[in-house]
């Protein structure tokens, strides 16, 4: 008799900022090795790296941000002159259906799921139908900075909020293995939070002084966090028990957990490093077995 051998599965792509482009190295590792994606379910950066992917498009992309420079990141932040985030994000978002394409989730060749906010009810909003950049610009919202997004009368906030890691959206599915991405592992001493490249001020007008003064830039000598700098921080740290919580009360197959400290959440020029640390840890996650880790604490609620 032949043993059926997994392979078939619904991946979760967790919510982390620039830690994400740690799903893609996971992505990769699980082609590499014959599994086969049905389904994806994401929030925040998970929903645009897991969007990407279904699109057909995850090596164009890949290849962008590894060419990438910080001050090209700056020319993607667009003013938003109004009260509701500091950028519109439509710079990016054109870019990215440029390179993609205007794709519409019920024509992906995989079950599709982008997990956002409603700002004004704080309902969780699974988006599953329209267009694929509708979806993950409304799931990557992150409050103060991008501006909420308008969509069908609401107005959608980063999908990590409320979800961090959406694994409720794969419930339903009749895939082998639940795969799970959360970028809210403990930290690990290896996995410092700041690379050791040199950090330099970006000497440009507007956006880059504006993020200097909030003390959000690409310089660590700053004295003290400034506004955006502790309000990314404190989202980070609900988002990380959120996430804990999530995993302990669905035991999804197989749990690759990012360290926190990888990186820090607005560090997008660190895309190698993280690409390749995704790939060592769904590698290690898949050698070991699926039983609870030694040490590893049981979360009362």
């Amino acid at each position: 008799m032949t043993l059926h051998k997994p392979k078939t599965v619904s991946l979760v792509l967790g919510a982390g900022g620039a830690r994400g482009f740690a799903h893609i190295g996971v992505i990769r590792w699980l082609n590499e090795n014959g599994y086969s994606i049905r389904s994806i379910s994401g929030a925040s950066m998970g929903a645009l790296i897991g969007g990407i992917y279904a699109a057909g498009q995850l090596d164009a992309y890949t290849d962008w941000v590894l060419r990438m420079e910080r001050k090209e990141l700056i020319r993607l932040l667009d003013p938003a002159f109004d009260r509701t985030g500091l950028f519109r994000g439509e710079r990016l978002i054109d870019v990215l259906r440029h390179m993609v394409g205007d794709q519409e989730i019920e024509k992906l060749p995989l079950r599709y799921t982008a997990v956002a906010m409603d700002l004004d009810s704080g309902d969780e909003i699974w988006l599953r139908k329209g267009k694929l950049f509708d979806a993950i610009r409304a799931s990557i919202a992150i409050p103060l900075v991008l501006t909420p997004f308008k969509y069908e009368q609401k107005k959608l906030v980063d999908g990590g909020l409320v979800n961090p890691v959406p694994i409720a959206p794969t419930l339903e599915d009749a895939n082998d293995l639940t795969v799970v991405v959360s970028l809210s592992g403990f930290a690990n001493r290896l996995c410092p939070a700041t690379s050791d490249a040199p950090r330099k001020r970006i000497n440009s007008p507007g956006i880059a002084s504006l993020l200097d003064s909030l003390h959000l830039s690409y310089d660590d000598s700053m004295p003290s966090p400034g506004i955006i700098d502790i309000a990314l921080r404190s989202m980070e740290a609900m988002q990380n028990t959120i996430g804990r919580l999530n995993m302990a009360a669905y035991h999804p197959d197989i749990k690759i957990e990012i360290p926190r400290t990888a990186c820090r959440m607005h560090e997008f020029w660190r895309a190698d490093e993280l690409i390749m640390l995704g790939h060592q840890y769904a590698a290690d996650a898949f050698a070991s077995p699926p039983a609870k880790a030694a040490g590893e604490s049981t979360v009362q609620v």
